[in-house]
């Protein structure tokens, strides 16, 4: 390109190959992750965010750039998920006002629309934190800025952009302790990045670099397969209740051990469920399987290295869903459920058992999602709406979905508030001080001032070795993370239990522990729980809730 502007039809392409590397590139954002655990998924929800907004964006079918861009802001709005596609939706939905009118853009309007980007995502972030993509996109539109009175055509001006936000992206380790404790840069940073070479190989008409003789996972397991002639079974006839997929990341020393084999590897997976697909190249192995215990699928990809981008997904439930979707249309007259009401509760939820305690405590809807799930925008909006109340109170239970739940409340058509919980222990405590006669701003206030008499353990294993907060953690390792910060460190799963336990409980304050046994819990391991807590601190009530969570095979709400 050789001219200082830019249309709608390049801008369009410059966006859907943005979208495509980045695709491509999500395993690796997501093995960026500061915390060692199975749920790293900045670069899947940044791709799925990215995803929906380049679909808005084929089906404009116009040269007028500030279409296309308020196209591409409103898919990226409603599929946002997670802080990083909220922050990524907030960045071009600023970059869309400012070119709104505009039918092709120059240099200056480009760079003018960058900062309008910047300036929207701070703003849209409660408490910015440098050493983040925030960082990285205001270094680049500042250097945009800059080049500007520089450089002669629009190829150049972007070059000059990525540069620097590669530049900024090395720099977040130095902004950020964590992240050089661990010795990553920032995920959402590479992902905003990763965006940008996209943007320069569309204007150059560079294909990207893509690996030909390896299939994405994606590709291999079309949209049908997961149908299964849903109309024709019935959901208690599903043998194997999960869909599992994901990644190991050969390791040398453990393929010393246990050399690969990637068909004895298959046989001995189709043992542990269904509908297998086994893929692998020289660095990793994909998996998709639908098993009934996803845990001991994983552990046996252990053997070989270390797992990576994870994803499970309740088969019953979504058989139901679907059936009930393609049920013939009736008229039927309008049931209590129906009629809409002044109050409703809608809260997100991992696992079966923890879905119904919500329900059994007054949520009116549950989005199931949670770690490594999150639910978009859209989804949060389609369950307001579902709610069909006057007043609705949104319960994330996870601080990686509370900016998704703030941007549907312009959305929708009643007045929503959003009850900051950032676990599921806070969203149980919250539900206990809702009452659906209170206002909203009464209910709102109680369930939030609710939130500091509660505190949250999570037991999970570590995904790789890394060192955070002075503690030395190896692949394996099990954790005790308590309210967010890894507190507990050990290779035997019951001490550290224990250790997390003497840190969570004081028995002068204390009064409940509620268990929450996951997918990887045995009853074996909460009858040796409850027998600790009746040890140790014999005035503690213990409450066990099989909450069927993946990733975390114990949950402790302390009180």
């Amino acid at each position: 390109m050789s001219n200082r502007t830019l249309n709608g039809e390049q801008f369009a392409q410059m966006i859907l190959l943005g979208a495509h590397h980045l695709s491509n590139q999500a395993n690796m954002i997501d093995s960026l992750n500061v915390f060692p655990v199975p749920d790293g998924d900045t670069g899947t929800n940044m791709n799925l965010t990215m995803t929906s907004g380049a679909k808005e964006v084929e089906n404009v079918g116009s040269n007028h750039v500030g279409e296309v861009a308020n196209a591409f802001a409103k898919g990226l709005l409603m599929g946002a998920r997670g802080n990083s596609g909220v922050i990524l939706s907030q960045l071009f939905r600023g970059f869309s006002k400012s070119v709104q009118d505009k039918e092709t853009l120059e240099l200056q309007d480009l760079a003018d629309a960058l900062q309008s980007g910047v300036d929207t995502a701070y703003k849209a972030v409660m408490k910015p934190v440098e050493g983040t993509v925030l960082t990285v996109a205001k270094d680049a539109a500042k250097a945009g800025e800059k080049a500007v009175q520089s450089v002669n055509n629009i190829t150049d001006w972007f070059e000059v952009v990525l540069e620097e936000a590669k530049q900024s992206l090395e720099r977040t380790p130095d902004l950020l302790p964590v992240l050089k404790e661990v010795g990553v840069v920032d995920s959402g940073g590479q992902g905003l990045v990763t965006v940008y070479e996209g943007f320069i190989a569309s204007l150059k008409g560079e294909e990207l670099p893509t690996n030909a003789s390896q299939p994405s996972l994606d590709e291999l397991v079309n949209a049908e397969h997961h149908k299964m002639h849903q109309d024709f079974m019935e959901t208690e006839d599903i043998e194997f209740g999960y869909c599992t997929e994901f990644m190991v990341k050969f390791e040398e020393d453990k393929l010393a051990q246990n050399p690969f084999d990637e068909q004895q590897y298959r046989e001995e997976l189709s043992e542990h469920g269904d509908s297998l697909l086994v893929v692998s190249d020289d660095e990793v192995v994909k998996v998709h399987i639908h098993a009934e215990y996803p845990g001991e699928v994983m552990t046996i990809g252990q053997r070989y290295g270390s797992l990576i981008n994870i994803k499970i997904e309740n088969m019953r439930e979504q058989h139901s869903a679907i059936i009930d979707e393609n049920k013939p249309n009736t008229v039927k007259a309008p049931t209590q459920e129906q009629v809409r009401s002044k109050m409703a509760v809608v809260t997100v939820a991992m696992g079966e058992g923890i879905k119904t305690m919500f329900e059994s405590l007054n949520a009116n809807v549950v989005i199931e999602g949670g770690q490594t799930m999150n639910p978009s925008t859209q989804d949060i909006v389609e369950a307001i709406n579902e709610a069909n109340a006057d007043h609705v109170l949104v319960l994330p239970n996870n601080k990686n979905i509370i900016m998704a739940a703030e941007q549907a409340h312009d959305l929708v058509d009643c007045d929503v508030k959003v009850v900051p919980t950032k676990t599921v222990p806070q969203g149980m405590t919250a539900m206990l001080s809702y009452n659906p006669e209170a206002s909203l701003e009464e209910n709102h206030e109680a369930m939030t001032e609710s939130l500091q008499f509660v505190k949250t353990g999570q037991i999970t294993y570590a995904v790789r070795d890394t060192q955070i907060n002075g503690k030395t953690i190896e692949e394996g390792n099990f954790m005790g993370i308590l309210d967010g910060a890894i507190e507990a460190v050990d290779t035997d799963k019951m001490k550290t239990i224990f250790d997390l336990l003497h840190q969570m409980i004081d028995p002068d304050e204390n009064e409940i522990v509620t268990i929450l046994q996951g997918e990887e819990g045995t009853n074996d391991e909460v009858q040796q729980i409850e027998q600790f807590i009746e040890d140790h601190f014999e005035d503690v009530e213990v409450e066990v809730v099989d909450g069927k969570q993946p990733i975390y095979s114990f949950i402790f709400s302390v009180e």
